[in-house]
C-alpha cells in the first residue's frame, strides 16, 4: 500500500505540474487558434531566469517566482506584436512554423546566455524537508507543487466561469468579429491571451527549476509532453488539459514504479490509442472552458 500511495502522490506531483504548464498551450489554442510551439522555450525561460535571479542575483525563491513568469510575459507581448499578430488570420501550420522558429531563436539564445551546462536551482528552505504521507516519505516541495497545481486550477475556473475577463476570453475564442462588435477590443484581448500562456509556462518553469536540472534542451522535451496532454484531453479544452494532465501523471508515476522498462513509451501508446478511438482527444475540441 505504501508503494501504491507514493505512486499515486507522485502521479499528482507531475499531472499537476504538466497541467500549469499545458493548459497555457490549451487556452492560447483555445482564444487564438495557433499552436504555440514556442511554449516549451518559455518554460524553459522562465526556470533559467528564476536561476538568475536565485543564484545570482541573490533573491529568494518566493520573489523568483513573482518576477521570472513576469519577464516572460512581458518577452510574449513584444513576441506578439512583433511577429505573432501577422498570422492570426492564417492557417494553423503558419502558426506551428512561426512559433518552431521562436523556439529555436529562444533555445540558442539561452545557449549563449547561459551556456550548454546543467544549472540546478535549490529549493527554499522553507520546502525542504520531507513527510510521512499515504504510508510512504514525500519531499515538502513536491507537496508544494500539488498545492500550487490545485490553487492555479481553481483560480482559471474562476476565472473562466465567474469573471467578465473570463467571458470576454470565452467570447473572443467563440466568435471575435462577433466580440468586435460588441466593442471588445480584441487585439488587446489577443495580446493578453498569449501574454498569459507565456506567464502559466513560466510559472511551470520556476516551479519545476528546484525538482529538474536545468538545460538548453529542457523546453524540447516538455513541449513533447505538453502536445501528448492536450492530444488526450483535447486541443483547446481546458478541463481536457486538466484530465489530459493527470492520465499522463498516472502514465509516469505507475509506469516509473511498477513498469519502468517501458515507461518511456507508455505516454506514446496512450496519446496513439486516444488518436485511435477519440481523434479530437477525450474531452474534443471546445472553448476555454
Amino acid at each position: 500500500m505504501s508503494g501504491i500511495g507514493a505512486a499515486l502522490l507522485n502521479s499528482l506531483d507531475i499531472g499537476l505540474l504538466l497541467f500549469i504548464i499545458a493548459v497555457g498551450l490549451n487556452i492560447v489554442f483555445g482564444v487564438l487558434n495557433i499552436i504555440n510551439f514556442a511554449h516549451g522555450a518559455l518554460y524553459m525561460l522562465g526556470a533559467y531566469l528564476a536561476f538568475t535571479l536565485i543564484n545570482l542575483v541573490g533573491m529568494p525563491f518566493w520573489a523568483a517566482l513573482l518576477l521570472a513568469p513576469i519577464g516572460v510575459a512581458i518577452l510574449a507581448v513584444i513576441i506578439d506584436r512583433l511577429l505573432l499578430r501577422f498570422i492570426y488570420s492564417r492557417d494553423v501550420a503558419d502558426s506551428l512554423l512561426l512559433t518552431f522558429a521562436i523556439l529555436l531563436i529562444i533555445n540558442e539564445s539561452v545557449r549563449v546566455i547561459w551556456g550548454s551546462g546543467i544549472h540546478v536551482v535549490q529549493p527554499p528552505q522553507l520546502l525542504s524537508g520531507s513527510m510521512e504521507l499515504l504510508g510512504s516519505s514525500v519531499s515538502t516541495y513536491s507537496l508544494f507543487v500539488i498545492v500550487v497545481g490545485l490553487l492555479l486550477l481553481a483560480g482559471l475556473w474562476y476565472l473562466f466561469n465567474r469573471t467578465r475577463v473570463g467571458r470576454i476570453m470565452r467570447a473572443a475564442a467563440l466568435d471575435r468579429d462577433m466580440a468586435e462588435a460588441l466593442c471588445i477590443n480584441t487585439r488587446m484581448v489577443v495580446t493578453g491571451v498569449f501574454a498569459f500562456g507565456a506567464w502559466l509556462a513560466a510559472v511551470g518553469g520556476v516551479v519545476a527549476a528546484p525538482m529538474r536540472a536545468l538545460d538548453p534542451g529542457m523546453g524540447d522535451k516538455i513541449i513533447i509532453e505538453s502536445f501528448i496532454v492536450v492530444v488526450i484531453g483535447g486541443l483547446g479544452s481546458f478541463p481536457g488539459a486538466l484530465l489530459g494532465a493527470i492520465v499522463l501523471g498516472l502514465i509516469h508515476g505507475f509506469g516509473g514504479r511498477y513498469l519502468p522498462e517501458v515507461n518511456l513509451l507508455l505516454p506514446f501508446l496512450g496519446m496513439a490509442l486516444v488518436l485511435l478511438f477519440k481523434p479530437n482527444g477525450i474531452m474534443g475540441k471546445g472553448a476555454t472552458a
